[in-house]
């Protein structure tokens, strides 16, 4: 079945609705782009116009269609340990500030299949010992159920740990057997230490409390410049003073208006005692 064109009007209703729910920015010239990844979806659901599938998902009640849209119109790239300069500083400046507290709360944003956090839980282990089991609370969220799925099972093929050294490894991870020999699976006590949650950053996270670190990485780059600036500053309410955000290294916060330090490329933090403007979209703090 070959579906029928995007045309302008209809592309710019899919822009419409996916800057609305998600605040996710389709700049002209995507059009093509995103006809071959909607029209995948399509093919499934064996839809033949773009009219339907816009109905489709705009009359599903559950929300499902809505996320699954917003899953194939963005990529999920992340991998274990992923740029290790960010975790090299949290081990190094932060976490001598963490370590006498009885719990260290840390917020994976848009955490994806689930190996940014799990590289935070692995590295807070091999600094503080069995001791990161009782104090180490980690809070991973993202926008598509699909994802987090695949994040709470734990279940990672054995080509995504080939950067990390086997002594290590084996402190991690259970390797599977018979016909899951080429799968590893995340250690209990490391996947007990992290809550997976349903979260669009769009949306009021006061009630998700306060952080000393936050990682909220390649995200940005999907949003336009106002989109980016809400979102900065809804993160920076959600940092304890003195809190770090962390950025990808393909984003920057400059040109925005917002309430954090610069402290080192993708690296912000908020100042001590600083006062944070009211959050956008309805939050407070």
């Amino acid at each position: 079945m070959t579906e029928d064109p995007l045309s302008p009007r209809e592309f710019d209703q899919f822009r419409s609705l996916a800057r609305q729910e998600f605040g996710l920015d389709l700049p002209e010239g995507k059009q093509q782009l995103v006809a071959a990844r909607l029209g995948k979806k399509m093919r499934e659901l064996n839809l033949s116009t773009f009219g339907d599938y816009y109905t489709h998902v705009t009359e599903d009640r559950t929300g499902q269609a809505l996320i699954a849209m917003i899953d194939v119109l963005t990529t999920n790239h992340t991998s274990f340990f992923r740029e290790p300069a960010h975790f090299n500083f949290v081990l190094q400046t932060m976490l001598p500030n963490l370590r006498a507290r009885r719990e260290i709360r840390l917020w994976s944003a848009a955490c994806s299949t689930g190996e940014e956090p799990y590289s935070l839980a692995f590295s807070f282990y091999d600094s503080l010992g069995i001791d990161a089991f009782s104090k180490v609370r980690i809070l991973a969220t993202d926008i598509s159920t699909r994802v987090l799925r695949t994040a709470q099972f734990g279940v990672y093929a054995a080509e995504r740990f080939n950067s990390i050294p086997v002594d290590q490894l084996r402190r991690y991870v259970l390797r599977g057997e018979g016909k899951q020999k080429d799968s590893y699976l995340v250690k209990k006590q490391f996947r007990d230490l992290i809550e997976f949650r349903r979260v669009n950053l769009m949306d009021d996270v006061s009630g998700l409390g306060h952080f000393p670190l936050i990682f909220c990485r390649n995200v940005m780059i999907y949003f336009d410049r106002q989109t980016q600036q809400d979102l900065v500053n809804r993160l920076a309410a959600r940092l304890e003073p003195g809190g770090y955000l962390f950025i990808g290294h393909s984003e920057s916060l400059g040109g925005i208006d917002q309430p954090l330090e610069y402290v080192q490329p993708a690296v912000y933090r908020k100042p001590e005692g600083g006062k944070i403007r009211l959050e956008r979209r309805g939050d407070s703090h």
